[in-house]
């Protein structure tokens, strides 16, 4: 079996149980998930079984959508409800839709983050959740991250109480810490806050109504028809620029060759799907490292 099947995570698991979950019902070992959600959070979760863990890591690095909620007013240890509470602010003024508007504009586009402490970023070999556990504080290295859109999701003109909540859509880049970003959105208000709910509605091209719960997959596996529910690994990889080439050059990708750099790629700095005229995927293709207007295979997808 082969193909990818995007999975509605529920909440209370961890994107590992999931997979461990799944290895039982498919009865399979060759499956990854494609990035990591917290165990609060829901949300779709591509999963990739057979030759499909091959391009696991390029739906890991696409584009993200989530819809969540932040909350004003106190902090948190995980930067989400799950936390112990770290530091707490009465609201004392009341916040008008254009300053929460003018924050969220404020926030979009490429921003710095420093990941949380408990985060799975690695420094000095350990995660950092590993240090957090233990109560140790390390240097975390911060990075730049693209933030597409932030959409308030509340027709509210006033924000008032002692804690105020506001639910936003964000569509962003790989990388990107939503909990941290509402921290974030917090501090340019001048107040403590934690992310306190979280779905992740889009991962690459897959969305919620592609999306099966765990159950359904049971229940598809018993009556025989899950391979039909199947999404090809080409699905997982239409992000990605396509350079359609002949069954004679097909044969060369197919062994790994070295290719001229197509015109239309020369600017092009990331990974090139190349495809047979049947579109199916063949390889993932980067620029040569030492040999300029060439390009190598990263990853040959088929090789039959």
């Amino acid at each position: 079996m082969e193909g990818i099947i995007p999975l509605w995570k529920p909440k209370g698991m961890t994107s590992h149980d999931c997979v461990f979950k799944l290895r039982k019902i498919l009865k399979m070992k060759r499956i990854g998930h494609t990035g990591t959600l917290d165990p609060d959070v829901t949300g779709v979760l591509p999963i990739c079984l057979g030759r499909a863990t091959k391009v696991a890591e390029y739906i890991t690095d696409a584009g993200k959508a989530y819809e969540g909620e932040v909350t004003l007013g106190f902090s948190t240890t995980t930067e989400d409800r799950s936390g112990e509470m770290v530091e707490t602010k009465i609201i004392t003024e009341d916040f008008t839709r254009k300053q929460i508007l003018a924050v969220l504009d404020e926030l979009t586009g490429t921003i710095t983050q420093t990941p949380p402490m408990y985060s799975a970023v690695k420094v000095n070999g350990k995660r950092l959740y590993e240090y957090a556990r233990k109560g140790i504080e390390v240097e975390r290295p911060s990075r730049n991250v693209n933030i597409y859109s932030i959409e308030l999701l509340d027709d509210r003109e006033i924000f008032t109480g002692e804690t105020i909540s506001f639910r936003f859509r964000v569509s962003c880049g790989k990388g990107t810490y939503i909990r941290t970003l509402a921290v974030m959105i917090g501090e340019k208000l001048g107040l403590p806050a934690h992310m306190s709910d979280l779905s992740r509605i889009q991962s690459a091209s897959f969305t919620l109504s592609d999306c099966l719960t765990l159950a359904e997959v049971e229940e598809k596996v018993e009556n025989g028809t899950i391979e039909e529910a199947l999404f090809p690994l080409e699905t997982g990889l239409s992000d990605l620029p396509k350079y359609e080439i002949n069954d004679t050059l097909a044969m060369k990708v197919k062994n790994g060759a070295v290719l001229e750099t197509p015109q239309e790629f020369l600017t092009i700095a990331g990974p090139i799907l190349v495809s047979d005229e049947n579109g199916r995927a063949l390889a993932i293709y980067m620029n040569h490292p030492e040999k300029h207007g060439l390009i190598k295979p990263a990853k040959v997808l088929r090789n039959e």
